[in-house]
């Protein structure tokens, strides 16, 4: 292990926990309890916590729970860790054993969660777990009664940022390949190189790994630092969180096991630390506002795990009311996937009363609309009192829109000791209409800016497409005077006051048509290419229609369109040709939401459906052509920024009508700081752009665009082209969010040049990834192709070393520098893919190319002596690749008689090490080729292991040369024979 990575990382972390109580152990000290190096249980720890939890538990139930813990019978990892956590933190275990009446199923607990004392909790470092596939050596373990429940993978600072998440994830995929036993266990895994901290669950890739950016509770003075391991560990470890994270803020969501984000814990606490300390329901309740697409449903499902689990509110009934049936079928699925126990849906206002009637333990999801006197009337007969109990928690989703009218007041008559706890994204701050009036004040807030720092939701960009189509009040005005001159003055001005309003202006047929036009052009050549997908939104249903026709008129088939709306009754045959049912609306918003390379549909055209409570994160562009005010329109532009994949770095809003100003009147109904970055024009992307595209070029200062070999040669060196290729990635983003602006358009040399340098560099420096700018987005890859193609460069993959015109390939270069970069390059990545197959002949070459960098560096040879030299190691490598061995063995041979060689050319004759390697390989050859996965039977492994292991020792070695050419024969076998 690196120094650095002990010192800075490590050891800061193990500190840490031990001041807030934990047991700190050496991995090797603990080797001295462990069974064998294979257990991952610390299985004597964990019986005497069982023992010391359930005083009652009879010795043999000890170990007949130790037993099923540590021999879990499952499919795979996934059912694995599912099944654990249930045993663990959900349904638990129980154990037949008679206390005195019989015997019967008692529940043994394996964590006391009301006293975090009682339980034993152990930071390990550097622990060995050894099985048939190898070894592994996490960084740190955190056990909790001898359950190895935390990984910790520590990165040194040293390596570049944007790779220490990312060779973290690596590092815990490798220990599963090599012993998943580990993952049956975990609950979380954490990434760390102390200035960057990261956690996230099993199976997870980067981009799903979190930030833990509050020690709620505690202050940054009491944490002592504002580093992100520092705070992650003072939020997440210690000993009364931990548990409390574990048991309450994680959730199997479908196939993904996701862990609560800091902002989602510390609102649920907040509101629970406001409920148990206040007698009063008016005082219990409150508002948490989090923004749009940071994820208040999952919020709303961990404070209902926890509020089920309070022992003081003696299990409260739980009331989940949104103002939409979409909603309600959304938040309800929501809580099942979640594994949430028994959420019913009421079906109607007389089956809601039935249900609010059922007491403790309920748990409802309803329509407020449902809070109505009779099935038949809107809202004004009172409901009746169903229920004065203190411990029924009703929480509301996106509260500011249904809470001011009298079904909130009769949802508050009928539970009048009920505590409401309001969840939105866009809460209201007026006088008459006040969020916070209706619930309490807030609980928790997680504003739109922080959400795009924390990288939870996309920043949204904002571009008007004013100039060019939007018809002037003037010349309306004008045509108006014109058709209707017959009228006198007063006349005209009634008919105009009644007819002539918004809608009239934004579906006139020649704007429709140009805008129409315009949507297409953008979307095939801004957003199409990226694989995204679009919401256009109309001022009325007709107008909906009309832009279907128009759009898929226009787009001649590359994408489909389709249009949601609500029938009714009296629609005529243009709106009542597009009426579908509930069912066929479902399956088209199933179908938006999938990848384009699955489904061409690619655009909903709608009015007012779809515009709030509708996640669909492949969606990246609204073209809004409706006046939309206030918390509506801050709810439908957040449509746009949910995460989708790492390319898409931004949503963003096309404005036809001139909503800006909506939203400015919208804005001002809450302070700046909470509304801070909800859009962001294009035109702030420019200084950015120009920073960036600075950046860049920099690596060519002094270098004219004719000098093309100089300018690869500035990309010898891997660091350099590493930074280089970030400050590209980060040009290339930037031009993506601003083309095909023509704002853009001055930067577009450049970065056809440097992207034709980077390929061009990537091509001589045998990095094998041909043109991979898809971080970027397709445009722009587009753009550096078809300017590749425009000189004459052919865009491929780098040349082999053992292609036959490899050669020729080098002598195209006009610089000898560049000759010798390349081969260089191209015999390192040889040696590197190859290694494994022998690693005693590769490594030797590897050493020996060292050698000669050294010499050419020192000046001890000039640079023609050192390409001479390196095409001498060229030809060793195409002799090897074409089973030419210096041996005489054969080529499957060969790498078992190198190793005996490194080992004991002085102590055995060479003929006995030649027969010894035949004897090995065919024994392996015999063994493995009859089985075609042998290489995941980890009890046949094991079996060959022990074999060959025998087979060895016959021939004298000590043990220890024989336990390691085992592991080193084995790999080989893998390479040659998996």
């Amino acid at each position: 292990m690196e120094p650095y990575e002990y010192t800075e990382v490590e050891l800061p972390f193990i500190e840490q926990l031990k001041s807030y109580g934990y047991t700190y152990i050496e991995g090797s000290r603990l080797d001295e309890e462990r069974k064998t190096r294979a257990s991952i249980v610390l299985e004597d720890r964990l019986a005497s916590s069982i023992k010391k939890l359930n005083p009652w538990i009879a010795d043999y139930n000890v170990q007949k729970v130790v037993k099923q813990l540590v021999a879990i019978q499952s499919e795979d990892l996934w059912h694995a860790n599912r099944i654990m956590f249930d045993w663990l933190f959900g349904q638990g275990i129980s154990i037949a054993q008679d206390l005195g009446t019989g015997k019967k199923n008692q529940t043994v607990h394996l964590f006391d969660f009301n006293d975090v004392k009682n339980n034993e909790f152990l930071a390990v470092n550097q622990i060995s777990y050894e099985n048939a596939n190898g070894t592994i050596r996490p960084d740190i373990v955190i056990y909790i009664n001898g359950l190895p429940l935390v990984l910790i993978e520590c990165k040194s600072p040293k390596l570049k940022w944007d790779k220490q998440l990312i060779e973290g994830v690596r590092q815990f995929d490798r220990y599963q390949e090599t012993n998943e036993k580990i993952f049956w266990y975990n609950q979380i895994l954490i990434v760390t190189s102390r200035d960057r901290a990261r956690a996230g669950t099993i199976l997870a890739r980067p981009q799903h790994y979190g930030l833990w950016k509050d020690s709620y509770p505690l202050t940054i003075d009491e944490v002592g630092s504002e580093r992100a391991q520092d705070i992650l560990v003072a939020g997440m470890f210690r000993k009364e969180a931990i548990l409390d994270i574990m048991r309450n803020f994680i959730v199997y969501d479908g196939k993904v096991k996701k862990l609560s984000r800091y902002q989602q814990y510390r609102a649920v606490n907040k509101g629970i630390d406001r409920i148990m300390s206040n007698d009063k329901p008016s005082l219990r309740g409150g508002v948490v506002w989090h923004t749009q697409g940071s994820g208040k449903s999952l919020t709303m499902v961990y404070m209902a795990m926890k509020l089920r689990r309070m022992a003081e509110l003696e299990n409260p009934m739980l009331v989940i009311v949104t103002d939409r049936q979409d909603l309600d079928d959304q938040i309800t699925k929501t809580f099942q996937n979640c594994g949430f126990s028994n959420p019913t849906q009421a079906t109607s206002v007389a089956n809601l009363k039935q249900q609010l009637s059922k007491g403790a333990g309920a748990t409802i999801m309803t329509l407020i609309q449902k809070f109505q006197g009779k099935e038949d009337e809107d809202e004004e007969e009172a409901f009746p009192i169903v229920s004065t109990a203190d411990n029924i928690i009703v929480m509301t989703d996106e509260s500011h829109r249904s809470q001011y009218k009298g079904l909130a007041m009769n949802m508050r008559k009928t539970m009048p000791n009920a505590t409401f706890i309001g969840f939105t994204g866009t809460p209201i701050d007026k006088k008459t209409r006040s969020t916070t009036g209706k619930f309490g004040s807030y609980i928790d807030k997680y504003t739109i800016e922080q959400a795009v720092e924390d990288g939870a939701t996309v920043p949204i960009h904002y571009e008007s497409r004013l100039p060019k189509v939007h018809v002037k009040g003037d010349s309306l005005d004008e045509i108006f005077n014109r058709v209707f001159f017959e009228y006198d003055e007063e006349t005209r001005e009634k008919i105009k006051q009644k007819h002539v309003n918004e809608a009239l202006v934004l579906t006139a047929p020649e704007r429709m048509d140009e805008i129409a036009l315009d949507i297409v052009q953008h979307y095939e050549s801004h957003i199409l290419v990226n694989g995204y997908k679009a919401q256009v939104v109309a001022v009325s249903r007709a107008a909906a229609v009309e832009y279907k026709r128009l759009i898929d008129q226009y787009a001649a088939g590359q994408f489909e369109t389709a249009v949601i709306f609500s029938a009714r009754q009296n629609d005529v045959k243009e709106l009542r040709d597009h009426h579908i049912t509930k069912e066929q609306e479902k399956e088209l918003i199933e179908r938006f939401k999938k990848p384009l390379s699955e489904d061409k549909l690619a655009m909903l055209i709608v009015c007012d459906k779809l515009l709030t409570g509708f996640d669909a994160p492949i969606e990246q562009v609204m073209y809004l052509d409706k006046p939309i005010r206030e918390h509506n329109l801050l709810q439908a532009i957040a449509r746009t920024n949910r995460r989708y994949d790492n390319n898409k770095t931004y949503g963003l809003i096309v404005d036809y009508f001139g909503v800006s100003r909506f939203l400015d009147q919208a804005l001002e109904i809450f302070s700046s700081n909470d509304i801070k970055g909800a859009l962001q024009s294009i035109d702030e992307e420019l200084p950015r752009l120009e920073q960036r595209h600075r950046a860049a070029l920099r690596f060519f200062d002094g270098l004219k665009k004719s000098q093309r070999e100089e300018s690869i040669l500035r990309l010898k060196e891997e660091d350099v082209r590493a930074d280089f290729d970030i400050a590209y990635k980060r040009f290339a983003e930037s031009m993506d969010k601003v083309m095909p602006s023509p704002k853009a358009e001055r930067f577009v040399p450049d970065l056809k040049h440097v992207g034709m340098i980077r390929q061009l560099a990537k091509s001589r420096f045998s990095v094998d990834d041909g043109l991979d700018i898809s971080e970027c987005g397709e445009k722009v890859r587009q753009l550096v192709h078809n300017h590749l193609h425009s000189q004459g460069i052919e865009v491929r993959d780098p040349v082999s070393i053992l292609d036959a015109s490899f050669k020729e390939e080098i002598e195209n270069n006009e610089l000898p520098e560049t000759k010798a970069a390349q081969i260089e390059h191209a015999i390192k990545r040889e040696i590197s893919i190859r290694m494994e197959e022998d690693e005693v002949f590769y490594t030797s070459l590897k050493h020996k190319v060292e050698e000669l960098l050294e010499r050419l560096k020192e000046r001890q040879s000039d640079i023609y002596e050192f390409l001479d030299r390196m095409y001498d190691v060229r030809e060793e490598l195409v002799k090897k690749a074409e089973g030419k061995t210096k041996s005489g063995l054969s080529p499957e041979q060969e790498p078992y008689y190198n190793k005996l060689k490194e080992l004991f050319e002085d102590e055995k004759e060479d003929n006995e090490l030649k027969n010894l390697s035949i004897e090995v390989h065919k024994f392996i050859e015999d063994n493995v080729s009859p089985i075609r996965d042998w290489t995941s039977k980890t009890d046949f492994k094991r079996s060959l292991n022990a074999n060959l292991k025998i087979l060895l020792l016959k021939k004298k070695m000590s043990i220890g040369d024989a336990s390691m050419l085992v592991g080193y024969f084995t790999a080989l076998a893998e390479n040659q024979y998996g």
